[in-house]
């Protein structure tokens, strides 16, 4: 049987969050349903037919007037509601659009969502949740709230000196490589144990033992790729039972530290290969692989997936990514895929 409902758009409803709009409309279709909305009406009938359309995800205590500023503002036209997902004790809607320019639309969004305080992503064949997947997650700012050079740094009376030069090579005004060397020089003699206390009190970034456990539960591997050091991502392997890392290692002799990496620096093409070997290892597909980071030197690794999300990045990196997370914790993105 088929249904269709059209509300004026008046300031009581653009007052209204999704969720309090939808308790007073019950939806009399099962989704997806044919949705419009305009500065005149919000109409609802059962006539979507348009599966291959980009889905726009955004969360339900959104205001109406603020989903009909953004559909302004980003150069797109809702189509329908497909999807609403309760997840991680959140919820979540999904709205096909269409747009002219895929890439200038999902730009417009992350500068809309970052300057309103809200999440919002415009995304084109999200790898789905409830199939195995691999995520490959940077480790510094990004898995933990800090960045552990820096932590170390301070312990060892070079804290400023070091933090300086980490903001630059995050910004990618300096070459990776060359400013991990140059930090690590810093730390010569700097005794063993302040590792030891760094790793004790390691804070884990908010939303992400939530975000392991849920995607575990449906056959995801889950992996660290960090320019950061063995040391800290060995201990978050064993915490949290990830599936591999990928970081440096510093020479410790004799109890204190040289002031050199053993190795090849893991770099920025190094946590790409990383994605594509545990790809390969466990036979994920790329449809179903996602990379997360928040600096310059996860953007290829990012870019060698097949979502690449910026979590609480730098500019360079939100300017490039498929979709960010700017307010809420690594658990956001369980909304953000299929």
């Amino acid at each position: 049987m088929s249904f269709s409902t059209t509300v004026s758009f008046s300031a009581e409803i653009a007052s209204l969050s999704l969720e309090n709009f939808f308790k007073k409309n019950k939806i009399q279709s099962e989704l997806p349903v044919n949705l419009t909305l305009s500065n005149k009406h919000l109409t609802l009938n059962d006539n979507y037919t348009n599966s291959a359309a980009p889905e726009l995800v955004v969360f339900s205590d959104l205001l109406l007037g603020d989903l009909l500023s953004l559909q302004s503002t980003c150069h797109l036209k809702i189509e329908a509601l497909t999807t609403i997902n309760i997840r991680n004790n959140q919820t979540s809607y999904r709205f096909k659009v269409s747009c002219n320019d895929f890439i200038k639309s999902r730009k417009a969004i992350a500068d809309f969502a970052l300057a309103n305080k809200i999440e919002a992503a415009l995304i084109q064949n999200a790898p789905k949740i409830k199939e195995p997947g691999l995520l490959v997650m940077d480790m510094d700012s990004t898995t933990i709230e800090i960045e552990c050079i820096d932590e170390i740094a301070k312990l060892a009376g070079v804290g400023e000196q070091v933090s300086a030069v980490t903001e630059l090579a995050m910004q990618g005004n300096l070459d990776f490589s060359q400013s991990l060397h140059q930090r690590v020089a810093t730390l010569t003699n700097a005794p063993e144990k302040i590792l030891a206390e760094v790793a004790k009190n390691i804070p884990l970034m908010a939303g992400l033992e939530t975000l392991i456990s849920e995607l575990k539960k449906n056959n995801w591997r889950i992996a660290v790729a960090s320019g950061g050091f063995t040391y800290f991502a060995d201990h978050l392997k064993e915490m949290l039972d990830l599936d591999a890392t990928f970081a440096n290692v510093l020479e410790i002799v004799d109890g204190k530290l040289t002031g050199k990496v053993l190795g090849n620096i893991v770099d920025a093409q190094v946590k790409a290969d990383s994605l594509r070997l545990l790809s390969e290892k466990y036979e994920i597909p790329q449809a179903q692989t996602v990379a997360m980071g928040d600096g310059a030197n996860d953007l290829i690794m990012m870019a060698a997936a097949n979502f690449g999300v910026a979590f609480h990045a730098k500019p360079i990196v939100l300017a490039q990514a498929d979709s960010s997370i700017n307010q809420q914790g690594l658990d956001c993105l369980l909304h953000w895929l299929a």
